[in-house]
């Protein structure tokens, strides 16, 4: 094969900017996908977008719909803050934190993860097995020591934020407690049935999947992210921390399950696509926890 025919080859694996047809780009706009040149780049809060979707027009005089209505790469909304709900689940993990701090063990322990345990007190048997599976989702919002809330949130809104403004409010949502009661149930069928467990780091775990699915969808660098998850994972498995791994592994596994149907969903029936890999991870966190019930009563 001669150098010319290599180059023609190139040229045809490549597409061209819509504005500018003799330059080669692996670039899209994250709104309307349309290939743009380094020229044509407007930097945006994730990715770029084309200077007629920045401007709200197509070039022809007429709105066209990805620019009249906004969205984000997922097909969400774009809105004037990105980071809305990230700030809501700080602020309500923080409460319950707070919460915690004042009214002691007894609220804790009530709310936490555990699959079954005798408590000698109350002279009764507690726990999801016994029919309390609002644990799956109450022991997200709870955290054992300022240490532990503390890298949780850093964490969520390192991480949280920018996910959030790349997916939209709703999607975003979904994918937190997705990831979440994952994690939950995936502790409630491998941990021992008195263990008990909490903290958002299930739903963070999943943050990390997507955002490690969102880099490679925007063929962003993701040695930073693999870095800082590999480096919780090491955490996670290390003796002595007395981490639930089983909690992040779940979250991951269902971080990076939702997250790719989110980004690589085609536009037509996106949001059926999205919303229905979620509905079927959630269908799997109910029959891990109908399959450990089972085996616990």
């Amino acid at each position: 094969m001669d150098q010319a025919t290599g180059r023609a080859q190139d040229a045809q694996s490549l597409p061209v900017c819509y504005r500018h047809p003799d330059r080669e780009t692996g670039i899209r706009c994250t709104r309307c996908e349309r290939p743009i040149c380094p020229e044509c780049m407007v930097s945006a809060s994730v990715g770029f977008q084309c200077p007629d979707c920045v401007r709200g027009g197509s070039g022809t005089g007429q709105p066209p719909a990805a620019a009249a209505r906004p969205r984000t790469i997922a097909g969400g909304t774009v809105t004037s803050d990105p980071r809305l709900i990230t700030k809501v689940l700080i602020g309500l993990n923080l409460a319950l934190f707070l919460v915690q701090q004042a009214v002691g063990d007894s609220f804790t322990n009530r709310l936490e993860l555990i699959g079954q345990a005798y408590v000698p007190v109350l002279g009764s048997v507690e726990g999801i097995a016994e029919g309390q599976y609002y644990r799956l989702l109450t022991a997200m919002f709870l955290h054992a020591s300022v240490v532990h809330i503390l890298f949780n949130m850093l964490s969520l809104w390192w991480i949280g934020g920018p996910l959030e403004a790349a997916l939209g409010r709703a999607r975003y949502v979904a994918l937190y407690f997705v990831s979440g009661l994952a994690g939950s149930a995936l502790s409630y069928l491998l941990a021992a049935p008195n263990q008990p467990s909490l903290g958002a780091s299930g739903a963070i775990f999943g943050l990390f999947g997507a955002t490690a699915v969102l880099l490679r969808r925007l063929n962003y660098d993701m040695r930073p992210v693999i870095a800082l998850l590999v480096i919780n994972l090491i955490f996670t498995f290390s003796p002595g921390f007395n981490i639930a791994w089983q909690a992040h592994i779940g979250g991951l596994v269902a971080g990076v399950i939702t997250g790719y149907a989110m980004v690589h969903a085609p536009r037509k029936n996106r949001a059926l696509i999205q919303y229905g890999v979620c509905a079927l991870v959630l269908v799997v966190v109910v029959v891990m926890t109908v399959v450990r019930t089972t085996q616990l009563t």
